[in-house]
């Protein structure tokens, strides 16, 4: 049973750290919401007290003083893929960095689009006074374009021409340097195992391998269909396996790369000397797999960081704080690809 609390034991107040520094509780709150219109000294002050004391801004409260939360929405896809994990780093970052709190609202994958205006709909209810679309579909309605006009918000992906996420990872050039580094190498065609067609995602990257193999005077094979999981990369696998002169595949994903060279090889089939892979993504267990995965390596955390800033910098009406690194796609070459023998 827990004891009864005493005066003594209440958490500081804010009156408290301006009786210590000595101060007015106008000055406290000026110094601890960043305002530059407090003299040095008393800032210091203010900030030593504030460490004596271990007082703490209880954010409900600062935002009724303020009448703003500083908190950023997040619309994200149900999924245990990796890419949205290492996004939302980036993304939480940005935002500690500018004094911003993250609140995410999840959407089942295969969402409808009226799900995801629902999850808007609660983020904004919380407070959000920006928000990040991560799903990677298309989301042009009149319903979802009435929020974003009243609302900053940004999408994570370039899914049509009217998106203005220009920090996304352009994904017809990641399918395009997989493809073109097999082709390079001398295999005179590529197989595909395609993710799940409801990311968009997945559609442009088939589209550019079948460009890139017509580009180069080559017939496109029957695509592989999977779902993104290690399973179904599996599946696909022993399919590839069974056709004597397949030699090079591109997998548009890691974890399904995984079960493509585990059926490979289960079939005696070894990479890369029976067959060539290349995937997508560059997860952390890529340089690890055997042999080596040769990828293409996604910036997931820095996309997540650009979206943040874009939010950030639309609401508060200037350049956030942060240095944004660069967003390419780049090949890693490793031990899962070589010329055909």
């Amino acid at each position: 049973m827990s004891r009864r609390r005493s005066p003594s034991d209440r958490a500081p107040s804010q009156l408290d750290v301006a009786r210590l520094a000595g101060v007015s509780s106008q000055t406290v709150s000026r110094v601890m919401s960043g305002q530059s219109n407090v003299r040095p000294e008393t800032a210091r002050r203010v900030l030593a007290a504030v460490e004596t004391l271990g007082y703490r801004v209880h954010a409900a409260a600062a935002s009724l003083a303020s009448g703003r939360t500083r908190i950023l929405g997040v619309i994200v896809l149900s999924t245990d893929r990796y890419s949205t994990g290492a996004t939302s780093v980036g993304i939480e970052r940005v935002a500690a960095e500018n004094g911003y709190t993250v609140t995410t609202a999840s959407v089942a994958n295969h969402a409808s689009l009226d799900a995801i205006v629902q999850a808007f709909d609660r983020l904004e209810r919380q407070g959000a006074e920006g928000i990040i679309l991560a799903p990677t579909v298309a989301l042009e309605s009149p319903e979802m374009r009435t929020r974003t006009a009243r609302t900053p918000s940004t999408h994570l992906v370039r899914v049509g021409p009217e998106d203005d996420a220009d920090f996304a990872v352009d994904q017809r050039l990641v399918a395009r340097l997989a493809v073109e580094h097999l082709l390079d190498l001398g295999h005179r065609t590529v197989w595909h195992v395609a993710g799940d067609e409801y990311w968009s995602e997945a559609g442009q990257r088939r589209e550019t391998w079948e460009t890139v193999l017509l580009e180069r005077g080559i017939t496109p094979a029957p695509v592989l269909p999977a779902d993104w999981t290690s399973e179904s990369g599996y599946r696909a696998g022993r399919t590839i396996a069974a056709i004597p002169d397949a030699t090079a595949v591109f997998v548009s994903s890691d974890e399904m790369a995984f079960g493509v060279i585990r059926a490979l090889h289960e079939a005696g089939r070894a990479v890369p000397d029976d067959v060539s892979a290349v995937s997508v993504d560059d997860i952390a267990l890529a340089a690890y797999a055997s042999p080596a995965l040769t990828t293409v390596r996604q910036p997931f955390e820095a996309v997540g960081m650009a979206a943040a800033r874009r939010v950030i910098g639309e609401i508060e009406g200037a350049e956030p704080a942060g240095d944004l690194p660069p967003i390419e796609p780049e090949l890693i070459i490793r031990a899962s690809t070589a010329p055909p023998l």
